[in-house]
């Protein structure tokens, strides 16, 4: 497939882990990327989320196929499977970045997932902008949550546990004043966990499945129940969910690979590009290269004008919009 040229890593520059369980890390900013001249090029987790807290400096990221400037002092919400790389200031930029599975953020809500879920929903906008007062707080418990993994005393577990959960937790907080009302947030919590399950149905097979009942069933629902759910905790229906994660490949493809546009599109079961030069004339793009560039990346072979329209005019038939540099 055109993905595997996207690096999918445990950390950084390491190779996968499917067994990672129960994992938290915390480093600084400076100690990996520094090494690598400042750049994260862009690559995926399979089952890591991470929360990067910036104290001083910035610079810009890749997410997905946006790029967005970040300045301190801010957090950044990277969920899994999510592509996204980093150029910082060099030796200007610092702080921490918190790595952890998923299991370790499940457990700091119910049973239920709903916490992964709420801060997966929250990180659709990446970057949690914080006061002098919120960046402080956060840096003193990443500072806790670094020495009880370097000392590892007794009980260092349970003491990584509790102070990962608070980072989140502030974070969250944040990023939900930020992005939408509280009664609103409350609302949603409770149907989290089905949103965070059909994502993870969506992720293993939309490949060959885009039929709504193929996934209520897995969730032993109806397809009205299961859009009821969706429809509650994000706004937007199921079958939208998983048109956004065929559009988020393709883009993954144009933006990461060279693949030409004919493949992607039979890869991904598109409709042909003949049923869509009507939404793109007059609305052809090149794909920025210095915006690439800022974010670490080089694009492998040039998006052609007629390719950038049939892309367009994908977007305009599954209803979604494609992403635009928020800079």
């Amino acid at each position: 497939m055109a993905t595997a040229a996207l690096p999918l890593f445990h950390l950084y520059g390491d190779p996968p882990d499917d067994q990672a369980f129960d994992f938290i890390h915390i480093e600084t900013i400076a100690s990996r990327s520094s090494i690598h001249d400042w750049t994260i090029r862009a690559h995926r987790h399979r089952n890591l989320f991470q929360i990067l807290l910036i104290e001083r400096g910035g610079g810009e990221m890749t997410f997905e196929a946006a790029t967005i400037t970040f300045d301190a002092p801010c957090a950044i919400l990277v969920p899994a499977t999510i592509a996204h790389g980093f150029r910082f200031r060099p030796a200007l930029t610092d702080g921490w970045v918190m790595t952890f599975t998923e299991d370790v953020a499940e457990a700091m809500g119910d049973r239920r997932g709903e916490a992964l879920a709420r801060l997966k929903g929250l990180a659709a906008e990446p970057v949690v902008p914080l006061g002098e007062i919120e960046c402080n707080r956060l840096s003193n418990l990443a500072v806790q949550l670094h020495e009880e993994r370097f000392l590892a005393r007794a009980g260092f577990r349970i003491a990584m546990r509790g102070l990962l959960a608070l980072i989140a937790v502030e974070v969250a907080r944040l990023a939900a004043g930020r992005a939408r009302g509280s009664t609103e947030a409350i609302a949603l919590e409770p149907t989290g966990a089905t949103v965070d399950a059909l994502r993870k149905l969506v992720e293993e097979h939309f490949h060959k499945e885009r039929q709504l009942a193929f996934y209520a069933d897995k969730l032993a629902m109806t397809v009205d129940r299961l859009n009821d759910h969706v429809r509650r905790a994000t706004g937007v229906t199921a079958g939208h969910l998983i048109r956004q994660r065929v559009l988020t490949e393709a883009k993954r493809q144009l933006v990461f690979t060279s693949q030409p546009i004919h493949e992607i599109a039979y890869d991904l079961a598109l409709p042909r590009r003949t049923n869509f030069e009507r939404h793109g004339e007059g609305r052809a793009k090149r794909l920025s290269s210095s915006k690439s560039r800022a974010a670490g990346l080089r694009l492998r072979g040039p998006c052609a004008k007629g390719e950038w329209n049939w892309y367009r005019g994908n977007c305009a038939y599954w209803h979604f919009q494609p992403h635009h540099s928020r800079r």
